[in-house]
């Protein structure tokens, strides 16, 4: 199968350029084409060889260890082979892994500081192996030595892990002043840099508005959340409470304690932002924030929002009253055909636990209702398989031949995790109707096992006959008498395997609808 690593060599062959064969440089592309370098496949020629150890980069990955610490020499005149020194040492064998390491300082040195970007990826990824801390050694021995420009390429590197790692040298050089800090944890995507620079600029400055500004404005909730701490050190306490709705709970509950710690409890300010139903300007993450620091007796103003204008402020209030346990499934379930995805996807959500108390029949015709929006059969799937047992398998059979593949795929997923059912009452004849309904998604093994652990008799032969014991019949289907776990034996020699299996279907189930 053709690879990015074997692509690269041919491209190499044909006397391409090393950045032009690869495609990429990232750390990736550089270990690919190394391993499929040293690979020796069978009835390769040995011309082959020969052949590859004429050019410089693939001399560097090659099998043999004598050719490649002959060709660690060529690094010095060709820096574009850096990344395959750096490789090399980490090599198995000691004279290359040796003499690269010899040579490494040196060529850091010379360096461009564009190149060391892609180069700082290649050795952090390289740590990982048994012998691959040295190259990170030496490199962090450099940049805490080199002109602060040189570490200007990787604070914007597209490689998280290489700004995670020159954000965090530079901090402890002390090279970027407060306001810089700040601006890269508003502006950067990754969460540990967020927290690393935020922490490092409020050391630097804790009150400045260079610095708390642009994290209060930031779209990354752990630099807002931040920002918002920030506000009482400075005495600004006030200033927190727009951030009592921000869309980030993390933010909310740093706002909420900004307030208390200037003397302002924010429940009542989220009970005056809740008190309006018909307030079109209400604030979309309002309910939720009563909610969590709100009493059960705040359900009285939730239960009108869930009608209120606006489709994002009736999503929050569903999930308010879940997260005050004061659910109510019969006022509830009209939600269940809301226009809008979330407010059906919060309903379904707060259903969840009493899936049970729902008419199975309504909940099947409306996923079956190939009329009804995407999102409400998606919730009517969901409630009927948080009641486990037949009704999911029905539910998710039902599904098969659905035009909508999204829809197919939760049914196969679900049919594939189904437990049987245990105890209660369930008619066989269905169970085994349905199952063989969806025997395309099992190995005939595995449908034996399901069958068996379903109390299901085994499958007859087409021809009638019996077949002895561990045989199938036509079409994969397994022959009365099959027991798993051993040929011949009968139902009764294994009570007690069928009696442990059962006990852990029924641990699995309990989980699975513990955790729905």
């Amino acid at each position: 199968m053709p690879t990015r690593g074997n692509a690269a060599v041919e491209r190499l062959m044909q006397g391409k350029g090393l950045h032009e064969a690869l495609g990429a440089t990232n750390p990736d592309a550089w270990l690919e084409l190394d391993e499929e370098v040293r690979v020796v496949r069978p009835h390769t020629p040995v011309s082959q060889s020969r052949d590859r150890a004429r050019v410089p980069a693939l001399a560097l990955c090659h099998h043999d260890g004598r050719v490649r610490e002959a060709a660690l020499e060529q690094v010095a005149g060709a820096p574009e082979l850096l990344p395959l020194l750096v490789i090399r040492t980490a090599d198995w064998a000691g004279p290359v892994r040796t003499r690269a390491r010899e040579l490494l300082p040196a060529l850091l040195d010379a360096a461009a500081p564009e190149e060391l970007a892609p180069l700082t990826a290649l050795t952090l990824r390289l740590a990982r192996r048994e012998r691959g801390g040295f190259a990170r050694e030496t490199l962090v021995s450099f940049l805490r030595s080199c002109p602060p420009s040189a570490l200007e390429p990787l604070l914007v590197a597209p490689d998280r892990r290489t700004r995670r790692f020159a954000f965090g040298l530079a901090v402890e050089r002390g090279l970027l002043p407060a306001h810089r800090l700040a601006r890269a944890a508003a502006a950067d995507d990754d969460t540990v840099v967020q927290n690393l620079c935020a922490e490092a600029a409020l050391a630097l400055d804790p009150t400045g508005d260079d610095v708390i500004v642009p994290l209060l404005r930031s779209r990354h909730p752990a630099a807002r959340s931040a920002g918002v701490t920030a506000l009482r050190r400075a005495g600004r306490h006030g200033e927190a409470r727009p951030y009592l709705t921000d869309r980030s709970g993390l933010v909310r509950a740093c706002a909420r304690y900004v307030l208390r710690q200037g003397g302002v409890e924010p429940l009542p300010l989220y009970r005056a932002l809740c008190a309006d139903p018909a307030d079109p300007g209400m604030p979309d993450w309002a309910p939720l924030g009563l909610a969590e620091c709100g009493e059960p007796a705040d359900a009285a103003l939730l239960w009108p929002l869930t009608g209120h204008l606006m489709p994002s402020v009736r999503a929050r209030a569903v999930a308010g009253l879940r997260l005050l346990g004061r659910a109510d499934v019969e006022r509830l379930r009209p939600l269940l055909d809301d226009p809008t995805p979330a407010v059906v996807r919060e309903a379904a959500t707060t259903l969840l636990p009493w899936a049970d108390l729902l008419p199975e029949d309504r909940l099947l015709r409306r996923l079956t209702d190939r009329r009804k929006p995407a999102h409400a059969r998606r919730a009517a799937f969901r409630l009927l398989r948080a009641r486990g047992g037949v009704a999911e398998l029905r539910a998710a059979v039902a599904l098969l031949d659905d035009r909508n593949p999204a829809l197919r795929a939760l049914a196969e997923s679900a049919i594939r995790q189904w437990e049987p059912p245990v105890g209660g009452d369930h008619d066989p004849a269905e169970v085994d109707a349905l199952l063989d309904r969806c025997r395309h998604l099992f190995s005939a093994y595995v449908l034996l096992r399901l069958r068996w652990r379903a109390g299901l008799p085994d499958g007859p032969r087409a021809d009638g006959d019996a077949g002895a014991a561990g045989e199938t019949g036509a079409g994969g289907r397994p022959v009365r008498g099959a027991v798993p776990g051993g040929a011949g034996k009968p139902l009764a020699d294994n009570a007690e395997q069928h009696r442990r299996s059962r006990v852990r279907a029924i641990i699995r189930t309990w989980v699975r609808r513990t955790h729905a």
